[in-house]
């Protein structure tokens, strides 16, 4: 059980925050402009507008809730900034574009998808009339596609940009580029933009119909964090001028455990309700790993706090993470219910991407789960793994937006000190694969010669170069490939999902490769309730085949829409699909993400030469194609009853969740590998071993007579 000292106690420890002014709390029922003006960016607004003007680049840093996502580029409409191109935010996950989005044009009192808009994978809402655009990071990246020199936009506002993804670190390598070449082609005619030809399936140089009247200007572009670390992004961009925006925050208790948490779920559980039965009301905030965690404390919340006191507030629970319908993902933001108290269950999406209101408690167990690609062994892993100080800094800010608060670290305060200062950048850890093959689709063939703001290892650019090549997307002189390599770089899915649904239609299973790409691309089908772990296990075998995951996955997908198609309900969540989800222990939020998927996916085939077809249970042949597809994820048993990982040697077992557990099949193939108390291989699938050879001899022809 954690334990937590009382504030009196030596050992509760104050965040250094300078205590917000009880005059600057917002009145209830105030006017939207009201609450604008009450922002703290609000006063900066002039000097703001003028820094872009002056400025090419500008580094703006400023807290969560200080404004600048919502306010900045309404300042730069107002004076004048869209008269040149429309104003381009980017963030780096998609709820943040879609609620900001949304907030901005409430806040201008227009109608979303008009004057502002927002672009994520699969769902655009912008129109011609649109001059503020929030998008991910990615959407623009694949704008870059067909529009090299972006010049659609006057400025863009790269937002978030201390979290440091692989896309924003090649969106500000990208963008700094750009703006070199527009300064270079100032108010020269733009003569051509990159379109995808459909019967070449290439991306080919096409003249701009309307490039007489086309003229480019200088692009502007903000560099936003929530961090104060700005030195870096400042010299990147050649010792570019930094604007501080002076944050709100009003002073957080920090609370360590005295001792380190053996279980760090249950104590997460137990101090909820401890906050919940002893603390005022307000909101708490639960930082968690993943989809799977949270979803596992969401059932045991509810289940527990029907035995709450009676006369205690009500306890309702609301669940954010990347994966999670935008519809869904808007719960957090709705006013709290009188006589109620909400407990958010996050992953680290809430750290800085959002603003969620009423939180006053924060509840942190230092961990987060990151991707780890090991480039000399070409093998990535998805780990859980300490927090760094910034990151807890981050969670423990959220607690003091409104009012007083407190934050509650489930680990010690010694541990804190030992906590790294800063996360990598997941340009440096990740698999580089996916950056690759979009630079390279770019029109960049020299990767290594590419500015990063933090280079990758020469060893990790070269893994990659070296994986796409095996994968046919790249030619002997490392060009895109045609037209496998540039059919795989118009898919919104990493290489390797891309070339299985690409060459599945040779197959004749393409219908089932794309079900199984997105069931692969979301989290945790099946769930086994404490104490339902056999009534779990009964229904998972009902849809069970004894070749291995991929093919059950298939299944579970295939009885869903079934079982939709039965009720008539579309995808929509009704209450028989519902049903027949508890009936069977599957995540319904994670199926219905999964279909939409499929659907988006597919929508890609037809502009490619391509068409979805079924192998109508032909299930040898989809092991073929698995085979053919994932080649480079293949392990054969060792006489120890263990598994070695045949492209990089290392000693993996086969994760207790398949159905291939126990079995010992003798090669198999995979799709994730987890590190946890050893290295497990996830999403197995039993094949034949002659049929490497055949099917990628290329690869297994030299690596079998090794």
């Amino acid at each position: 059980m954690p334990s937590f000292p009382n504030n009196n106690s030596p050992h509760c420890t104050m965040s250094h925050h300078s205590k917000g002014s009880s005059s600057r709390k917002r009145p209830a029922r105030q006017d939207i402009q009201e609450q604008r003006r009450a922002l703290p960016i609000a006063s900066a607004e002039k000097k703001l507008v003028e820094e872009v003007l002056k400025n090419d680049t500008l580094v703006v840093i400023g807290e969560t809730g200080s404004g600048k996502t919502t306010q900045l580029p309404q300042f730069l409409h107002a004076g004048g900034f869209c008269e040149r191109g429309r104003i381009g935010i980017t963030q780096p996950r998609r709820v943040a574009a879609v609620t900001v989005a949304a907030r901005v044009a409430e806040e201008m009192e227009v109608d979303l998808g008009q004057e502002v808009g927002y672009s994520i994978r699969f769902e655009d809402t912008t129109s011609a009339a649109t001059v503020i655009k929030y998008l991910t990071d990615g959407m623009l990246l694949r704008e870059a596609l067909l529009d090299p020199l972006l010049h659609n936009y006057s400025v863009i506002i790269v937002d978030e940009a201390h979290e440091r993804t692989i896309h924003t670190d090649v969106l500000l390598g990208l963008l700094k580029a750009v703006q070199k070449r527009r300064k270079a082609v100032k108010q020269e005619p733009v003569t051509e933009t990159r379109q995808f030809d459909s019967s070449k399936r290439t991306a080919i140089s096409k003249h701009s119909e309307n490039c007489n009247q086309a003229r480019i200007s200088h692009l502007k572009l903000v560099v936003m964090s929530a961090t104060l670390d700005a030195e870096g992004f400042s010299q990147y961009f050649d010792n570019a001028r930094t604007v501080y925006i002076q944050g709100r925050q009003y002073l957080v208790d920090i609370l360590y455990t005295y001792q380190p948490e053996p279980d760090y779920l249950d104590a997460v559980l137990i101090t909820i309700f401890q906050v919940h039965l002893e603390e005022k009301a307000g909101n708490v905030l639960v930082f968690l790993t993943g989809q799977e965690e949270i979803e596992a404390v969401e059932r045991l919340l509810l289940e527990r706090s029907v035995h709450l006191p009676v006369g205690s507030l009500k306890l309702t629970v609301a669940p954010i993470y990347a994966a999670l319908p935008c519809n869904q993902q808007m719960q957090v933001f709705k006013t709290t219910p009188r006589g109620s108290r909400k407990v958010i269950l996050a992953t680290n999406i809430a750290e800085t991407s959002v603003t969620i209101p009423g939180v006053c408690y924060v509840i942190d167990p230092g961990l987060v789960k990151a991707r780890i690609f090991n480039p000399r062994a070409g093998v990535e892993s998805l780990s859980v793994m300490p927090v760094s100080k910034a990151q807890a800094l981050q969670r423990s800010g959220r607690a003091g937006r409104e009012r007083p608060g407190k934050c509650f670290r489930l680990y010690t305060e010694d541990t804190f000190y030992k906590l790294e200062d800063a996360s990598i950048p997941e340009i440096k850890r990740c698999n580089l694969a996916s950056v690759v093959l979009q630079l390279k689709a770019l029109g960049i063939d020299d990767i290594l010669c590419f500015d990063f703001m933090d280079k990758p290892s020469s060893t990790a650019i070269r893994k990659s170069l070296e994986h796409l090549y095996i994968l046919g997307a790249l030619t002997d002189e490392g060009k895109l490939s045609d037209p496998l390599g540039f059919q795989m770089s118009r898919f919104p899915v990493e290489p390797l999902y891309a070339k299985a649904v690409i060459i599945s239609c040779e197959y004749k299973c393409s219908a089932e490769m794309l079900g199984l790409v997105a069931m692969l691309s979301v989290e945790s089908i099946f769930y086994q309730p404490r104490g339902k772990l056999e009534e779990a296990k009964a229904a998972k075998q009902r849809f069970l085949c004894a070749d291995g995951d991929h093919i059950t996955l298939v299944n579970v997908l295939c009885a869903y829409v079934s079982e939709v198609e039965k009720t008539g309900n579309g995808h929509v969540p009704g209450k028989g699909n519902s049903r027949w989800c508890k009936e069977n222990f599957i995540n319904g939020r994670s199926l219905r993400r999964a279909l939409d998927i499929y659907r988006q996916i597919e929508r890609y085939l037809p502009g490619m030469g391509l068409s979805t077809v079924s192998c109508v249970e032909e299930w040898m042949l989809f092991c073929r194609c698995l085979t053919a597809a994932f080649f480079l994820n293949t392990a054969r048993r060792q006489p120890d009853g263990s598994y070695r990982a045949m492209s990089s040697g290392q000693t993996v077992f086969v994760h207790p969740s398949s159905v291939l557990f126990g079995k010992k099949p003798d090669c198999l193939i995979y799709n994730e590998l987890v590190c946890t108390t050893r290295h497990y291989i996830r999403n197995v699938t039993r094949i034949d071993s002659a049929w490497l050879p055949e099917l990628a001899s290329q690869y297994f022809v030299t690596k079998l007579a090794a």
